[in-house]
């Protein structure tokens, strides 16, 4: 079940230094097995994959027999994606809804939804990890891969352009795919309907002969270009670029110098590239629990094998499962402190396996560590290695409970405000309590929202004698106070009153933190409100 599939990565581990993780670079093989990213005194050319699924919209429903997708444009229905089969009956995008039942009664429709189009290409997107690091969306119908320096690890470009397209088709998805030395021009080339591979320095004269469409412009202004006689991206090209912006405007020469690699197309990769990564790929998908953990497993194993050659630990980790079907399922961890213990963090994931549905089963499994900092062993005496064993220990245990239950801790901030004068920090945190921080005693807990309750006083400035919360009358035994509270006049409203606070102790032993809302005055009833807990 554990085999690795002959022919594709066995197992291999991808390191990327910050420098680096936008533009991959080539990798040699170490005697373990393990593919590590080397700087080079030059770097290498880029070379990108573009992919269009022409019928994404109506192949993604995986619906048998003829399919079309419909929208409504005001009180216009119109067919917008149209399966195979559909097609061959004579149905075709921008037809009327009407006009396509006439012709093919038994055609199944489905409405439009942009929204699960969105979603179902950003799972596609997650599936192409498996082939790159760097993978982004290209409009509703596309992806880009970034394809520099992985490419040997599929036997080639062409090999492993092939392997991208087998795999959508086995999917079930149509795609076209091409591969060029820039974003833009592979964009191109797969929006003309040219597929295959352009060699460095070929792309201007490979997508000079190319249709409009190679542009994606709007239908009119194409029209308008066609209408002047130029009808290929070449001709448009030579015409004099001021006078082509003047009449069309800059978005045409923005698409023609992309086309042509005159100018850089960003990709927005769908996930940062991780700092680094290993993954296994089986002949026999997995399917059980314990194949799972044991893939898991091994997979720690090389990477904190990787981590600590480095020096290095990991403070996030994400565990990318890819079925058989072609969906994916995530896990990620975290960590207080930077951890390369394979059995801590696989105690960390034990908990989240129950939530992976395998099905059909899993035939890669990704381990990354898309966050590291640096780890290097404890050098001093028993004291110091004693305290950091202590330290790791508390770590771990945050660690676990993090898993079920939000860690947190106080730390303060500049604000007299009870409410204000505290904030949530992650339990790792650095923080820095100052000297004059909580020389008073403070409640344990505050209450989110204070009730209103009613006290005696026997002067207008005297701590209660006797409170009434709901329908109990508690009489104090001791009071300290008043602790006065003064407005924020830089934030507050205009006319926010002061607080004075006092700490009572009632009959029953309890201790609680209340306060007056304003100054007290003759012939008026103070209001009085209950703040928190004392311990």
């Amino acid at each position: 079940m554990l085999a690795s599939l002959e022919g594709t990565v066995r197992g291999s581990v991808v390191a990327t230094t910050p420098a680096s993780r936008l533009q991959a670079r080539e990798a040699s093989t170490s005697p373990l097995g393990l593919h590590w990213a080397e700087p080079s005194a030059a770097p290498t050319p880029r070379r990108i994959l573009a992919l269009l699924l022409p019928r994404f919209r109506v192949e993604r429903l995986r619906r048998p027999g003829p399919v079309a997708v419909w929208a409504q444009h005001g009180s216009r229905r119109h067919v917008v994606s149209v399966s195979a089969e559909a097609e061959a009956a004579g149905l075709r995008e921008g037809q009327a809804l009407a006009d396509a039942q006439a012709i093919l009664p038994e055609v199944m429709l489905a409405p439009e939804d942009p929204a699960g189009d969105a979603a179902a290409l950003e799972r596609l997107a997650l599936w192409a990890l498996r082939f790159t690091p760097l993978v982004g969306l290209e409009g509703d119908d596309g992806l880009v891969l970034d394809i520099t320096g992985v490419e040997h690890l599929f036997g080639g470009e062409a090999a492993m352009r092939s392997e991208v397209l087998g795999r959508l088709a086995r999917m079930g998805l149509s795609a076209i795919g091409a591969v060029a030395g820039a974003a833009g021009v592979a964009v191109a080339l797969v929006r003309a309907g040219w597929s295959g591979l352009v060699p460095p320095g070929r792309e201007q004269a490979t997508v000079a002969p190319l249709s409009l469409a190679a542009l994606n412009l709007q239908p009119a202004l194409v029209s308008a270009l066609q209408g002047l006689g130029l009808r290929d991206v070449g001709s448009v090209a030579a015409q004099p670029r001021a006078g082509l912006v003047r009449r069309f405007g800059a978005g045409l020469a923005r698409s023609l110098d992309e086309a042509l690699g005159h100018a850089t197309r960003p990709i927005a990769p769908i996930r940062p590239p991780p700092e680094m990564a290993v993954s296994r790929d089986f002949a026999d998908p997995v399917v059980t629990r314990e194949g799972i953990e044991a893939a898991l497993g091994g997979l720690l194993d090389d990477l904190c094998r990787a981590l600590r050659d480095t020096g290095l630990g990991a403070r996030r980790m994400l565990l990318r499962t890819s079925r058989v079907d072609g969906a994916v399922q995530e896990i990620a961890i975290g960590t207080g402190l930077a951890s390369r213990d394979p059995a801590h963090l696989m105690r960390l994931f034990h908990g989240k396996l129950e939530s992976l549905a395998p099905e059909c089963g899993f035939d890669r499994v990704t381990l990354e560590a898309p966050v590291t900092d640096s780890l290097t062993g404890v050098q001093g005496g028993l004291g110091t290695a004693g305290r950091m064993t202590r330290r790791e220990e508390l770590a771990q245990l945050i660690d676990r409970l993090s898993q079920r239950v939000a860690v947190w801790r106080l730390a303060p901030q500049a604000s007299h405000w009870p409410e204000r004068a505290v904030r949530r920090i992650d339990a790792f945190e650095p923080m820095e309590t100052p000297e004059s921080w909580a020389v008073r005693p403070r409640p344990v807990r505050l209450l989110r929202r204070p009730p209103y309750i009613a006290a005696v006083a026997l002067l207008p400035d005297a701590p209660p004698s006797l409170l009434r919360i709901g329908r109990q009358a508690l009489r104090v035994v001791r009071a300290e106070g008043p602790e006065r509270f003064e407005p924020e006049w830089w934030r507050d409203r205009s006319g926010r009153k002061l607080r004075d606070y006092y700490r009572v102790e009632l009959v029953s032993g309890a201790r609680l933190w209340v306060c007056r809302i304003g100054l007290a005055e003759a012939g008026t009833e103070a209001r009085w409100a209950l703040h928190g807990h004392l311990p």
